[in-house]
């Protein structure tokens, strides 16, 4: 088969497909990847062909616009100005995006489309291709669940008025999907009815593990919680002996990282924990990734070991625990590998896993990314560090998930 997966986000919402596009990959399909400009290496490193979404979408995010609005913090004047700011910018840049995928499909004329939640096209090209796409979702809460409001909410306001949560929602995407008809190449006639019929009966894959994130038995067959899925992410890299070293030195390191997460002032961020670290005697590798962190000028290299770019599969069984922005990949890798986690959110998603895994027991709860101070971050941090209970908990977890088999499940329910 022919199989497009398509998503729009940050490079964690590129991650769950590469994994998904290798076990198809695996069993003799053909995978096209459909995402912004900015991870074509990615997926053409990974074997597969590239089709691109452009790059606005990405800049657009690491804007001085777009940082305000995902550094997390109050909605105070400069946060509302920056929304609005970048809600009209992201208005025109949907538009190009959608025709992207309509040319694309239309031309590749795929036998399945996976898509995730950003991504509108899909689901119009579904209403003629019924049992052919499929929603893939590496976060909770997207379909009703009776004790927890949609994902955005974020809250338990009671069994009926999280309903109406997931139904407003569901309208905004209705409303959303029917404005997308007008601007297609091709343009189409679909009534409300119609897209919301297509909505509530797409198949959909949540690739969370159940350890984390139980199907409910109230749901219909159509959806599916179908474990967490990893792909090797060590090709074309290998570790420097300063970094082997640093590892051999020391016993119990704790991994700091914000993967794709970006914020106002990452020089104080990470001023701030690098305080809190030494203080304590805490080994710590820093990953500046994205640039949610940044390499200090002056800093204890027997204590602390930056990098700009380390494989979470190599890296993580060698932790003791790690302090990130809880991203739903991150999150379940820490688990996997039995590491403890303190979970500094940043935006939507990052809250919910902040509450799972803290109520899971595998780590204290984690503050906002622009709440942070020496203060009230240094108690968790040394809490993370130093009860046993919570690293316990995390390796009897990731004991768990690493058992877990939905492969063959999963590619079955897709190819058929």
């Amino acid at each position: 088969m022919k199989i497009i997966l398509t998503s729009i986000g940050t490079r964690g919402d590129m991650e769950p497909f590469l994994a998904l596009g290798q076990l198809l990959k695996d069993r003799g399909h053909d995978i096209l990847c459909l995402f912004p400009e900015q991870f074509r290496t990615l997926a053409e490193d990974s074997g597969f062909e590239f089709a691109s979404l452009g790059s606005e979408f990405i800049e657009m995010l690491n804007s001085s616009t777009g940082i305000t609005v995902m550094s997390g913090g109050r909605l105070g004047i400069k946060k509302i100005t920056a929304l609005f700011k970048l809600a009209a910018k992201q208005k025109e840049i949907n538009k190009k995006m959608i025709l992207r995928q309509e040319a694309v499909i239309e031309k590749e004329r795929p036998d399945r489309i996976l898509h995730n939640g950003k991504t509108m096209y899909p689901v119009i090209w579904g209403t003629e291709n019924k049992g052919k796409r499929f929603l893939i979702s590496p976060v909770p809460y997207l379909h009703y669940v009776r004790n927890h409001s949609h994902l955005v909410f974020n809250r338990n306001f009671g069994a009926f008025f999280n309903k109406l949560t997931y139904d407003l929602a569901n309208y905004g995407l209705i409303k959303t999907i029917s404005g997308s008809l007008k601007i297609l190449s091709h343009p189409k006639q679909l009534t409300t009815s119609e897209i919301k019929k297509a909505l509530l009966g797409e198949k959909v894959i949540y690739t969370i593990s159940p350890v984390l994130f139980n199907r409910p038995p109230y749901w219909k067959d159509h959806l599916q919680v179908l474990g967490y899925h990893e792909r090797i992410k060590t090709m074309r890299w290998q570790p420097s002996s300063d970094l082997e070293t640093f590892l051999e030195t020391h016993s119990k390191v704790v991994l700091v990282t914000f993967g794709s997460m970006i914020n106002t002032n990452p020089k104080q961020k990470t001023e701030i924990i690098l305080d809190i670290l030494k203080r304590n005697k805490i080994p710590a590798i820093i990953n500046t990734a994205s640039g949610g962190l940044v390499r200090l000028p002056s800093y204890n290299k027997d204590n602390f070991h930056f990098t700009d770019r380390i494989p979470y599969d190599w890296i993580f069984p060698r932790l003791y625990a790690v302090i990130h922005h809880g991203g739903s990949g991150t999150t379940h890798t820490a688990i996997k590998y039995g590491c403890a986690s303190l979970i500094i959110p940043h935006i939507i998603d990052q809250f919910v896993w902040n509450k799972i895994i803290h109520e899971k027991g595998a780590g204290p709860r984690g503050i906002n990314i622009s709440r942070i101070t020496v203060n009230n971050l240094e108690p968790l941090i040394v809490d993370l560090y130093t009860r046993k209970a919570y690293k316990e908990t995390a390796e009897h977890l990731g004991s768990t998930m690493r058992n877990e088999a939905f492969e063959n499940i999963l590619c079955k329910l897709i190819a058929g």
